[in-house]
């Protein structure tokens, strides 16, 4: 058989420790049932600190917005709702996530309303004072329409941005680069629409700044983004408005992969085995991406960066410390010079180290003898864990039911297959290396699924059960947990093991 190809996961505490008690977790999941999702709330806190912190070294004010979406969790609102109103918020994109948000604590002043909106999600935003993001006049209009019929007082608002141009060369007569399209925002050659909507409405809303929404991991084109909004910000101010915070969004990434080493040969493997040079590597040849026409690789992968060196508030670091393409000063200089508050919506950043998914194995059986490869089959299905479903590929962490029978044993290749009935529930599609065959009854644990991958796509197909979530903390030399819906900040959890 090939050396195996590990995608070993980046691990930190408190996550390790957790990771390391291997007792704990099975008597969860002989208690809760499998899958099972397990959470740190105080890890979440710590992550918005280190955001925090970002905004000191550049002597920024302004705003740290948790991306709801990225995780359905009570345990994890209610524990950033603890923290400093002026500091941390929520963002919500639809009207449960901000009836969540309410009930876990955040008042209408630290929310932020984003995403599509109907005219329910609007009236609550405006009736509970949530600051709304924008993405086009026509929503403007709306917002405005249901203020004046129902008497309501004036919505803080943001404007999104979109189509941002930057022109190369002497003179600005070189190359027109265009940021990534996306669907959200008006793109900037509208603006004169929307500051007429915006002048328009001023008894209705109180324009509070700008802000945008690229899906990408160029810090250059984000760069030229928040540049693109101070200077949008100062034709505002220019006709009599007054705007004083930027959203720059989230996107600041996370780096599941714990070595660089291990991310570049396997995607250099990956290549090979898509040559026909190596033996296949995934299941049916999937090539994620990637295809042989008569023996050159064609398409580009569809993966995330699961190896990368600068994320979160690293990310965030380098954008603000990256000079601007027109003006040449760094972002967060330019945020300073026009007293801009910045604010930042992290979701899959924010929640980094803060949950893990527990999967107990069923069966295991030979899937090619030949080549030594087997089928692990697990009581969880793709949409219980899908971090694959996000281009996410880090190996799990085996969890062997009794470590003192398990042994050493020697590294195999594994298919991990779901509990769906159907031939294309399979939890990843490449062939995962473990230290040894797992059993029946062991543990797989996906580390670091709290952003978009444990209760993101979770659903009842064929009456399956769906994981529960539990909250835990390290007290001592003893974990403690609850329910996720149980968990207040001011309550000390209640079960106990160790």
């Amino acid at each position: 058989m090939d050396a195996p190809l590990y995608l070993r996961p980046r691990v930190e505490p408190p996550l390790a420790a957790l990771l390391a008690d291997g007792p704990f977790l099975h008597s969860l999941a002989d208690a809760l049932g499998s899958p099972l999702n397990v959470l740190l709330p105080e890890a979440v806190a710590a992550n918005a600190a280190r955001f925090r912190a970002v905004y000191r070294r550049h002597r920024l004010t302004g705003r740290v917005y948790f991306a709801h979406k990225a995780n359905r969790s009570s345990a994890l609102l209610r524990r950033l709702a603890a923290e400093d109103p002026a500091a941390v918020g929520v963002d919500v994109a639809s009207t449960e996530e901000l009836r969540h948000a309410l009930g876990c604590g955040f008042t209408g002043d630290r929310i932020m309303a984003t995403g599509p909106k109907d005219a329910a999600f609007l009236w609550l935003a405006a009736r509970v004072g949530a600051t709304v993001n924008l993405d086009s006049p026509g929503e403007l209009e709306r917002l405005s329409a249901l203020v004046r019929a129902h008497g309501l007082g004036r919505v803080a608002v943001l404007v999104r941005l979109s189509g941002f141009e930057h022109t190369t060369g002497n003179g600005g007569a070189g190359t027109r680069l265009l940021s990534r399209r996306s669907r959200f925002g008006t793109p900037v050659r509208d603006m004169e629409e929307l500051l007429s909507a915006l002048e328009h409405n001023a008894d209705t809303v109180e324009f509070a700044g700008a802000a945008y929404h690229l899906d990408t991991t160029g810090v250059e084109e984000k760069a030229r983004a928040l540049e693109q909004c101070v200077l949008f910000m100062d034709e505002c101010r220019a006709r009599g408005l007054a705007p004083h915070a930027l959203d720059i969004g989230g996107g600041f990434g996370v780096g599941y992969v714990a070595e660089a080493e291990d991310w570049e040969r396997w995607t250099t493997a990956l290549t090979e085995a898509v040559l026909g040079v190596r033996p296949p590597m995934t299941w049916r040849g999937h090539g994620y991406g990637l295809r042989n026409e008569g023996g050159t690789v064609r398409g580009a992968t569809a993966l995330y960066p699961a190896y990368r060196p600068t994320a979160g508030p690293g990310y965030l670091d380098e954008i603000l410390s990256l000079p601007a393409p027109v003006l040449g000063r760094p972002a967060a200089t330019l945020l300073l010079e026009h007293l801009h508050d910045l604010y930042i919506e992290p979701g899959r950043s924010l929640v980094d180290q803060c949950g893990l998914s527990l999967a107990r194995v069923l069966d295991v059986r030979p899937a090619d003898t030949d080549a030594g490869r087997h089928l692990v089959h697990l009581a969880m299905n793709a949409g219980d864990m899908s971090l694959e479903e996000h281009g996410v590929l880090v190996d799990p962490v085996l969890l062997p039911r009794d470590e003192a029978a398990a042994g050493d044993g020697e590294a195999v290749g594994v298919y991990l297959t779901g509990n769906l009935c159907l031939e294309g529930d399979l939890i990843t599609r490449r062939l995962v290396f473990l230290p040894r065959l797992p059993q029946a009854g062991d543990l797989l644990a996906f580390a670091n699924t709290a952003g978009y991958a444990m209760d993101f796509r979770a659903h009842h197909a064929q009456r399956q059960p769906v994981a529960r979530t539990v909250a835990v903390e390290r007290r001592g030399d003893t974990w403690r947990w609850c329910p996720d819906e149980d968990y207040w900040p001011i309550t000390p959890l209640g079960g106990a093991v160790g």
